[in-house]
């Protein structure tokens, strides 16, 4: 009776010490999420996230309205390290939209790492510029809020989420074409793979959730179809295996090019796009992912 008494008050201060270094660790943040003027989500790695949809653009592709989860998706991850943090994003441009974004980051010491598109003919054309920077948080924040305010990106919006609505696809068999489970945001089903290596970036670890996890979306287009696009996150050796899986079930590959300067090990983003039954597309992708080194 005394042991499990004793085992019973060392759980209590055990799940009440994690519960305050949640807390606190959420807490650090506050003027950084200050400094960005909206709130970020934790992530796992201790990182944090901020998302900035662009639900001012009205993106079409194929006959598809393409939602902000799918394709449109603002975002910048900072997670602390020594000597500061580092951040990671991608941000959603309009083409008279990227200059004066590059400028205003530039001026205000956030280095960018790619700019390209990762959709092809889309309309109006939009691309996306990835930043990796590393210094202090709050005037890394500070810089994105800067530049995201020379652009018609969408104030937060505080308004309770929608009430949640049928894909008009089976859920429960694409995730078991992908042998994975999704999470349903804004009307879209995604997917995050991580992959088994640790990724860094200048000798720093990179969680997935700073933007090295693989990213696969499926958008309903009405009777069993989804719209897919995403990223692949690959080794060098696993581009070709992946375009042949790709290719081979009748989704097309819209990019392939880097997304960091100072990765190790090499990463490569593949880009990818199909309007199909949502199974069908999954049992691809599936096909896809196996041929990669992912997390399982």
């Amino acid at each position: 009776m005394r042991c499990t008494a004793l085992f019973a008050l060392l759980l209590f201060f055990v799940i009440n010490l994690s519960a305050q270094t949640t807390s606190t660790d959420t807490s650090q943040w506050k003027d950084v999420e200050a400094a960005m003027g909206r709130s970020g989500q934790m992530q796992p790695g201790d990182v944090i996230k901020f998302g900035m949809p662009r639900k001012d653009l009205h993106v079409v592709l194929d006959g598809v309205q393409i939602k902000p989860g799918l394709a449109l998706g603002s975002w910048a991850a900072f997670k602390k390290v020594e000597g500061g943090a580092m951040v990671m994003g991608d941000l959603v441009l309009t083409e008279d939209e990227l200059e004066p974004v590059m400028m205003k980051l530039q001026e205000e010491g956030i280095h960018e790492s790619a700019v390209h598109n990762h959709l092809m003919g889309e309309s109006p054309r939009i691309l996306y510029m990835h930043i990796a920077s590393h210094g202090d948080a709050v005037a890394m924040a500070k810089a994105i809020h800067d530049a995201l305010a020379l652009t018609k990106t969408p104030a937060p919006d505080n308004a309770a989420p929608p009430a949640a609505q049928e894909l008009g696809f089976d859920q429960k068999r694409v995730e078991e074409a992908l042998g994975r489970s999704g999470k349903v945001n804004g009307g879209i089903l995604q997917f995050a793979v991580p992959r088994a290596e640790t990724i860094t970036d200048s000798g720093m670890s990179v969680p997935p959730s700073m933007g090295v996890a693989t990213a696969l979306n499926f958008q309903p287009t009405g009777n069993g179809k989804a719209a897919i696009t995403g990223d692949f996150v690959l080794l060098g050796s696993e581009v070709n295996p992946v375009i042949k899986a790709l290719r081979a079930n009748g989704i097309a590959v819209t990019a392939l090019h880097s997304h960091m300067l100072m990765e190790n090990p090499r990463l490569f983003f593949m880009h990818f796009w199909a309007n199909d039954d949502a199974v069908k597309l999954a049992k691809g992708l599936r096909a896809a992912v196996d041929a990669t080194n992912s997390a399982k």
